[in-house]
């Protein structure tokens, strides 16, 4: 397994650019390999683990899909297996968005109980109510789904789970629905980003969606999608973790090509912590002129702060002055990164969902353990500030969703290097 080395203590300055955002590239490509009936192309994609995982899925249930120079070229096929076997699936939690396009458009679907990070427990129970609020009949039998109906119809419901509303869950019902008879509402739908841009991919298809990107979301049921052109949007945690790159530093970073409107609950934490972010359109400068500020944070879902940011929050907080509380309201168990930020010399008290982080004066190098794909990025940032040498291993977690993370961060300045083995 890959490890990137990182002596740090260095002041970041250059530009990033924000490569296209994994989490809404992911449902995009489903829909687009599943629902078209003829060819797509997503551009904007990123070379990512979790994206060729995907294609591996959709390579299975018979998909054409190949990926060059940032795009996906997606075939279209009248007849797919709908078999999504437990060797695929157990790679990435993604990979369950196929139940709902193999559901709407074949009237059944055999598919694994998904995998994914060690963040605690991640159910299903949320896509499986909106297929049967849909008309499916839903078993489970040897840890497959087993879902069928003559044909979806439109019905109301509401995906709201004991933490709020599921992105999955949303995403996963909305490809169900847009071919479903009649019309559908889907009540407590989550709100982030990557929702309206995988209804406006949809829309581009021929679907007919209206609020996306609020509380309810409304479709009218078609026949038939057609293939179509996409360009995948910037993605925002990238954006996030590069600017706290530039402020856990205090150096001079300008991101390129994010979406600033996609970004207000971290850019407002990040403010009120005394980071300056000075944005030319889609470009945000960030620099540190009179230290790290410790500010409290709770993840929410959007327009919430998102929990995917929360681990590299934390590491910013290592370094601010005074003492924070981080409480974790979506993923409880999200908080493994503590331990190995404490091994840094970080000051992190966890209890149950709240960790209290009381800022130090420096970290120092360590050999730390990424245990997901955010933790792993937070031990980078850690690394980027501390003294000495630190050895982040298991980088697969973090090549997951970060494209090229060493030469991005070398090219700004960083002492990093990809340990191959």
């Amino acid at each position: 397994m890959d490890k990137l080395a990182i002596r740090g203590g260095k002041a970041l300055e250059g530009s990033i650019q924000i490569s296209g955002s994994k989490n809404a590239s992911l449902p995009i490509a489903v829909a687009a390999g599943i629902l078209g009936a003829s060819e797509s192309r997503i551009h904007n994609v990123p070379n990512l683990q979790d994206i060729h995982t995907l294609m591996g899925v959709l390579r299975h249930l018979g998909v054409e899909i190949e990926y060059a120079d940032g795009t996906l070229h997606v075939g279209a096929s009248p007849r797919l297996s709908v078999e999504a076997p437990y060797d695929l699936v157990r790679r990435m939690r993604a990979s369950v968005y196929v139940l709902g396009p193999l559901l709407a458009r074949f009237g059944r679907a055999r598919v694994s109980f998904p995998g994914g990070c060690a963040i605690g427990a991640r159910p299903v129970d949320l896509h499986l109510r909106g297929m049967e609020a849909l008309g499916a009949s839903i078993r489970i039998e040897h840890g497959y789904i087993l879902a069928e109906a003559d044909r979806l119809r439109g019905a109301r419901f509401n995906l709201e789970g004991p933490r709020g509303a599921s992105v999955g869950a949303t995403a996963n019902t909305l490809m169900a629905a847009v071919l479903a008879e009649g019309h559908t509402e889907i009540e407590c739908a989550a709100m982030e980003p990557e929702i309206a841009d995988l209804a406006d991919f949809l829309t581009q298809m021929g679907a007919k969606i209206d609020g996306a990107g609020t509380p309810v979301i409304s479709v009218e049921g078609v026949s038939k999608l057609r293939g179509t052109e996409y360009k995948a949007p910037p993605d925002r945690i990238e954006a996030a973790s590069y600017l706290a790159a530039g402020a856990i530093t205090r150096g001079n970073v300008r991101i390129l090509g994010a979406e600033r409107k996609h970004m207000g609950a971290v850019l407002g934490k990040l403010t009120e912590a005394d980071i300056w972010i000075d944005w030319t359109g889609n470009d945000a400068q960030v620099t540190v002129p009179n230290g790290i500020r410790s500010v409290d944070v709770e993840t929410a879902t959007y327009p919430g702060f998102p929990t995917d940011a929360q681990a590299q929050y934390m590491a910013l907080m290592c370094l601010a002055e005074g003492r924070c509380e981080i409480a974790e309201n979506i993923f409880t168990e999200r908080f493994m990164h503590a331990l190995e930020l404490q091994r840094m010399g970080a000051q992190i008290a966890v209890t149950g969902s709240r960790a209290v982080v009381t800022g130090v004066e420096s970290l120092t190098g360590a050999p730390v353990m990424a245990s997901d794909l955010r933790a792993g990025m937070a031990l980078v940032l850690a690394g980027l500030a501390a003294k000495g040498e630190t050895v982040v291993s298991r980088v697969y977690h973090i090549d997951r969703g970060y494209e090229r993370i060493e030469e991005k961060l070398a090219a700004v300045g960083a002492d990093i290097r990809r340990i191959r083995e």
